[in-house]
């Protein structure tokens, strides 16, 4: 069967069966689309719950990136011109977020956002209400075979990887490094550096996700920022 953004949309929804609370990740390389096939699942989701009459917002979207390590905390570590790597980011802070999600004991959590203006992550930004069944995570590293990351990949029901072309995601780029204000320069010596030693270590694990979303699909939502 071809898979469509509509299939994506229906196989979404069967992960909360029942009503039980889980969460959907999203891996993939910078700028493979994930933030935007994740913005349009949420968006295409919540008007239907799969169960009954809403209550509240049924599908939240909590994306990886509010857990990067502030860029005062790059410069202590010595990290700061490798910004995106792996240890650039705090993976166990955001397991210890997943696993309250799971545990569905609160009537709100709040998650960190990331302002890509500032470049920095953004503490409090997202709220999550008890209703939230479905949580949508996207993110670099969620299929990471590492130490550091791989206790993630059992706090997910399913992790898709967005699977984009590399011209194409290498145009999109370099496009969103100039959109947020880096120089043509700077922003190519960025996506061709430091980004593409991320990619082929996130490409790396693509085996291990649940499912492949081909480039077909992820040109069919837009042009993506994420």
């Amino acid at each position: 069967m071809t898979l469509t953004f509509d299939s994506l949309v229906s196989r979404a929804r069967g992960l909360v069966s029942g009503g039980r609370r889980a969460v959907l990740g999203i891996a993939g390389p910078p700028a493979a689309g994930k933030t935007t096939l994740a913005e349009e699942l949420v968006a295409a989701l919540g008007p239907e719950p799969p169960y009954g009459p809403a209550a509240g917002a049924w599908v939240a979207h909590v994306p990886m990136d509010g857990f990067h390590l502030a860029d005062v905390e790059l410069e202590r570590l010595g990290r700061r011109d490798r910004k995106g790597a792996p240890d650039t980011f705090d993976p166990l802070g955001y397991a210890a977020l997943l696993r309250r999600l799971l545990a569905d004991e609160d009537e709100i959590i709040y998650a960190p956002g990331f302002e890509r203006v500032i470049e920095q992550p953004i503490a409090g930004a997202i709220p999550i209400p008890r209703t939230a069944r479905l949580i949508v995570s996207e993110g670099n590293y969620l299929l990471l075979d590492d130490p550091a990351w791989r206790p993630l990949r059992e706090l997910f029901a399913e992790v898709w990887y967005a699977d984009l072309d590399h011209p194409e995601r290498l145009r999109r780029l370099i496009d969103r490094h100039v959109r947020f204000g880096k120089d043509e320069t700077t922003a190519i010596e960025w996506a061709t550096g430091t980004d593409e030693r991320n990619a082929v270590l996130i490409e790396a694990a693509r085996e291990r996700a649940d499912l492949i979303v081909p480039a077909a699909v992820v040109h069919s939502v837009g042009n993506p920022p994420g």
